[in-house]
């Protein structure tokens, strides 16, 4: 079973960039997309085979997240239920018969840290959530969070220490939600091996490949097992960010 999560930066123009092509040929069971800027009914999009649901925020051209499956959830919910986090899209849960599946675009702290506290208050409050629906059954989570966690996931970590996205509070939520029973799948299979999901668009940092992974994966710990292969697909233009994927055999789940 296949997984991909890409923050597309814009739906509309990844679509111009390519994008339906690109889904057809990666052929994921589930599809998950993160910052797709756009409203109900801006872009008639359709894959045979395959339901879609959608979570946009209240801001025009903001954020935003959606789900292409190949498979009929039991439910399907956005947000994380707390009011204050969810006018901005970032949140889709389905519930599927043996795990759930959340994909989401993490809030970030902006220049100067201005949304720092913010920040903060987001990642207990959904890691939180996270670990209620771990009660029920096993979680795989998919997105955009906003963080490089190691040194090793960065290209400069000495000149980004206090850059957002890179903070030692943000490091540590991370952190934190690891050893609350979930395991970052890519880092879990690939211990040392340096690759990248997003480029700033400024000082040509793509073709230097000065990156960040800030794009991920995670599973309940209970779920590692099954987790075949962990992907990044560097290759793979369109957006400031590439997909991200894991192969999950689900014959024991």
């Amino acid at each position: 079973m296949k997984f991909i999560s890409w923050n597309v930066n814009g739906l509309r123009a990844c679509v111009g960039k390519g994008f339906e092509d690109i889904f057809r040929t990666l052929d994921a069971d589930f599809f998950c997309l993160q910052e797709t800027k756009m409203q109900e009914g801006q872009l008639d999009i359709h894959f045979d085979g395959y339901r879609s649901y959608w979570n946009s925020a209240e801001k025009k051209g903001y954020s935003g997240t959606a789900v292409f499956t190949k498979h009929q959830p039991l439910s399907v919910s956005y947000g994380i239920g707390i009011d204050k986090h969810d006018h901005e899209g970032r949140v889709i849960t389905l519930e599927m018969e043996r795990f759930f599946l959340v994909t989401v675009y993490t809030p970030n702290s902006q220049d100067e840290l201005r949304r720092l506290d913010y920040r903060m208050k987001w990642e207990d409050d959904f890691r939180a959530y996270l670990m209620e629906l771990d009660k029920r059954k096993p979680v795989i989570v998919c997105g955009d969070l906003n963080v490089a966690h190691e040194e090793i996931d960065l290209k400069n970590p000495k000149s980004n220490r206090r850059n957002a996205g890179f903070t030692d509070e943000e490091r540590g939520k991370f952190t934190t939600l690891l050893d609350s029973g979930f395991a970052d799948t890519f880092r879990s299979l690939h211990p040392t091996q340096i690759t990248y999901s997003w480029w700033s668009y400024r000082f040509q940092a793509r073709a230097k490949n000065a990156g960040w992974r800030i794009d991920y994966f995670v599973v309940s710990n209970r779920l590692m097992d099954n987790v075949e292969e962990a992907n990044i697909h560097t290759d793979i233009m369109g957006s400031d960010h590439c997909p991200v994927e894991i192969i999950l055999n689900d014959s024991s789940i």
